[in-house]
């Protein structure tokens, strides 16, 4: 059995330094690319396509053993329980990264909220793996619902799952190793096993790149400023018709028709957001979409967070085509 990276679980080779897993001896635990990445944060693109993440997520549907659906709660997917169409195991849904939402915010009230757009799982937490928020009663659930030792943590990219796994290593094991982390995608490339203790063993796996993530189609400086590194101040602008917000370099929102309306922004503070007459001409050179929002709605942007809107109107939306966008009823 080949000796597989501590960092990202791909196989170990000391062949070829063009492929994947390349490291100068097989003595050593991380390959290459981990290295570079944690050393100096230099990114390597990977060659795997999300076929072969899938491939290996249906493995784990093959399974009787419990699984932890991971998302990130700034950006949550547009169909929550779409996982259940790959993985049919008992599953807990992990809503991450609370330490990016305003502290002001209800647990109990997200929840109820996400509940009530026909969410079901075993069970749902709220957690932070950057301050430890709700990790012993993440283990408690573990606990509770696992039917062996192995429990599988699935999620797209982004997410925070090994940022989570980490933190639990280091709080409910003696291992001394950690998973790569970093804001890039892929950077978890195969399975990896990590055995906390003799009653529980956690199987980390590949983020699924999600198809119109903005991070897709961003240079790797401004996806670094997509995630929020502390909690995020929510601001709100009072748009009327005819004015528009320009968010950093890669997405404009014309408020085209409506009365005058509230824009909230949850989106990491590391974005510039600037509000100007519609008659100016930034970012026009991005498709245009046309998007209706009721009242009380987010406007979703995928990868970027959402903005909460109190009232009907009509927007154009300026960004690269392939970014996802959508309209749900308010989370917050």
């Amino acid at each position: 059995m080949s000796k597989q990276c501590i960092g990202c679980g791909i196989s170990l080779q000391d062949n070829n330094t063009l492929l994947e897993g390349y490291t100068s001896s097989l003595e050593n635990d991380i390959c290459s690319r981990c290295f570079r990445l944690i050393n100096y944060g230099d990114y390597q693109v990977v060659t795997k396509s999300n076929d072969d993440y899938l491939e290996i997520l249906k493995k784990v549907g093959e399974s009787n053993d419990l699984v932890l659906y991971i998302v990130d709660i700034l950006n949550l997917p547009k169909d929550l329980m779409a996982i259940k169409k790959l993985i049919n195991n008992r599953m807990i849904l992990v809503l991450n990264k609370r330490d990016a939402l305003p502290k002001s915010i209800n647990d109990d009230k997200l929840i109820e909220r996400i509940k009530s757009w026909g969410v079901d799982y075993q069970d749902i937490i709220i957690t932070s793996a950057h301050n430890n928020y709700n990790l012993d009663e993440l283990m408690k659930l573990i606990k509770k619902e696992k039917s062996s030792r192995n429990v599988y943590v699935v999620g797209n990219t982004n997410v925070g799952k090994s940022a989570l796994i980490d933190k639990m290593i280091k709080n409910y094991s003696d291992l001394k190793s950690s998973l790569t982390i970093s804001p890039f995608p892929s950077t978890t490339i195969d399975k990896i096993s990590i055995k906390l203790n003799d009653d529980l063993t956690l199987i980390d796996t590949p983020g699924l790149i999600e198809d119109g993530n903005i991070s897709n189609y961003l240079e790797l400086k401004e996806i670094k400023k997509l995630i929020p590194k502390k909690e995020i101040k929510a601001k709100t602008y009072q748009l009327k018709e005819g004015q528009s917000l320009v968010i950093g370099d890669f997405l404009r929102i014309d408020y085209r028709e409506g009365e005058k309306n509230s824009f909230t922004l949850f989106l990491s503070n590391d974005i510039k957001v600037k509000r100007h007459n519609i008659k100016n001409k930034k970012l026009l050179d991005l498709a245009k979409r046309s998007i209706s929002v009721d009242y009380y709605e987010d406007l979703v942007i995928s990868g970027l967070g959402f903005i909460k809107i109190v009232k009907k109107g009509e927007l154009d939306i300026y960004s690269n085509i392939n970014v996802k966008l959508y309209t749900r009823s308010s989370l917050i």
